[in-house]
């Protein structure tokens, strides 16, 4: 805070410290939300986060991401793709520089936000799993040389088992006792 205190003020008027809190789980996930929902960039240098879930919702929400790949995650399929990876996150210097990189490029960097959204999409969405669990269980029914020869039934896509396309785009969405999702 001292730090940020002792800027100029035209650097204060642009750049925003929040202090979250911690004691009360709810109302920090929704300012985390509405803080990522209105940032340019999202900074995650983290050296123990697991699978990465900060970034990941920061991707969703369409944000280009510069973090540490860390030990069991990583931020994009392909570095400067959908973010950026910068190996130290004690460099200070390089992750200043990722981050000049993307706010003095506004398009590119809505850019690889939008390609962040689609890969979370593709990737993370309940959806996904549950066409991939559908297309599992189908391929594991699937009649053996001999039942086929016999005539048994051939089994049966994800689409032809009750999943559909969503309105919103996803992949593909169950159809929950006949009900729309």
């Amino acid at each position: 805070m001292a730090q940020w205190a002792a800027l100029p003020a035209a650097a204060r008027e642009r750049i925003h410290l929040a202090c979250l809190p911690m004691k009360d789980p709810d109302e920090n996930a929704l300012l985390v939300n509405a803080v990522q929902r209105e940032a340019t960039v999202v900074v995650q240098k983290s050296l123990a986060e697991g699978f990465g879930l900060t970034v990941t919702e920061a991707m969703w929400k369409g944000c280009a991401v510069v973090a540490h790949p860390g030990r069991r995650h990583r931020v994009a399929d392909r570095v400067g793709d959908t973010g950026i990876l910068v190996d130290d996150p004690h460099d200070l210097a390089a992750v200043g520089e990722a981050i000049c990189r993307l706010l003095e490029d506004p398009q590119g960097a809505a850019e690889m936000g939008q390609r962040a959204q689609q890969s979370v999409s593709a990737r993370f969405l309940p959806d996904r799993h549950l066409e991939q669990w559908a297309n599992l269980v189908c391929g594991c029914c699937a009649p053996t040389p001999k039942a086929a020869a016999r005539g048994a039934r051939k089994p049966r896509a994800a689409a032809e088992v009750g999943l559909r396309p969503s309105r919103d785009g996803a992949p593909a969405r169950a159809a929950a006792h006949g009900g729309t999702p």
